[in-house]
């Protein structure tokens, strides 16, 4: 019993230093992605600017132009990693984000039905992808229930729905405006760009409600990730708690996807390099909102400045190393099986 004890004390002393190191990594891009523009600024005149400290100009730049961007990547990038943990977790499985089994195919159909059709923008367009969110999820569970669950079965089910609606978002493209489409395109892959309080005011309004849930939620995970049998044993609510985790997990990947655009392969990367960095076995989901928050951060950091005076949709840094981490798991997963 004392060994048991005693690793599980290793184990936590694990999670907190990583957690704390990954905070400490995330404050550290946050001033310098303050700091970096066209209007340059040292690590001091940035905090002097954020606790009111500092002159007008220095205030303008970072409480007004720059601040807003930054946390909006941070906020987006925490709902992104939650769901992605939640997800993967929940399911057992290193591709059960919701950009790979279809829920964000689902906000995104909806979003560029709207942009092409009705020309939707602002709070229109952030609650039609929320709605094409939420109601492609339901479709999804409602497919891959067979007398039971089956995580296997939803992956799949997930992945032929999000086949269906990448089609049918290539329909709308090819018959919209060109105007139209180039907007719906910039959106598809997931952008900060134009960000403004008003954005980062949305989605905090959620989040304030989803993450203490996702956190509740999130006790349960545990138990769940034993499989069924295991779990009703130990006296959980099987088909009660699943369907909780998958409803806030659903709804902050909607949110998140309304707020920023589908960006590509955000909670697929969140959770599987928190998982890798703390390798207890347990799932973490406070490692799991950081490395969410510090990877949609870096990842826009790098799109305003990468490219000389282009600043590039955050997707695009995203889907690049996204990719070969997606090729990564499933050579790995080919070899597993061969042996």
């Amino acid at each position: 019993m004392s060994a048991v004890l005693a690793v599980r004390r290793r184990l936590a002393r694990r999670t907190v230093v990583r957690c704390a190191g990954l905070a400490v990594a995330l404050a550290a891009v946050f001033v310098l992605s303050l700091s970096i523009g066209d209007y340059p600024l040292t690590p001091s005149q940035v905090v002097g600017a954020l606790t009111g400290n500092g002159t007008v100009a220095t205030h303008y730049v970072v409480v007004r132009l720059r601040l807003p961007r930054a946390l909006l990547a941070v906020l987006v990038g925490m709902a992104f990693g939650l769901s992605g943990a939640v997800f993967q977790r929940l399911l057992r499985n290193s591709l059960a984000s919701p950009d790979i089994i279809g829920v964000t195919a689902g906000s995104s159909a909806v979003a560029v039905m709207g942009i092409v059709v009705f020309g939707a923008s602002g709070f229109a367009l952030s609650g039609a992808s929320l709605v094409g969110g939420l109601v492609t999820a339901v479709l999804i569970y409602v497919l891959a229930w067979r007398r039971g669950f089956a995580g296997q079965r939803l992956v799949v089910v997930g992945i032929g729905i999000a086949a269906v609606l990448a089609s049918v978002m290539s329909y709308f493209l090819t018959r919209a405006d060109y105007r139209l489409a180039s907007l719906a395109l910039v959106w598809l892959t997931g952008s900060l760009n134009g960000t403004d309080w008003s954005d980062v005011r949305a989605i905090a309004a959620f989040l304030v409600v989803l993450v203490p849930l996702v956190l509740v939620a999130g006790r349960k995970l545990p138990v769940l990730q034993l499989g069924d049998e295991v779990a009703t044993g130990l006296g959980a609510r099987v088909e009660r708690d699943r369907l909780a985790l998958l409803a806030v997990g659903v709804g902050l990947a909607a949110v998140a996807t309304a707020s920023a655009g589908p960006v590509t392969f955000a909670a697929f990367l969140s959770g599987a390099i928190a998982f890798q960095l703390l390798r207890t076995g347990r799932p973490s989901l406070v490692a799991a909102a950081l490395t969410g928050a510090l990877l949609l951060l870096v990842a826009d950091f790098a799109a305003q400045h990468l490219v000389g005076g282009t600043q590039l949709p955050v997707g695009v840094v995203t889907g690049a190393v996204g990719a070969p981490y997606l090729l990564y798991l499933l050579a790995t997963a080919n070899r597993g099986t061969r042996g």
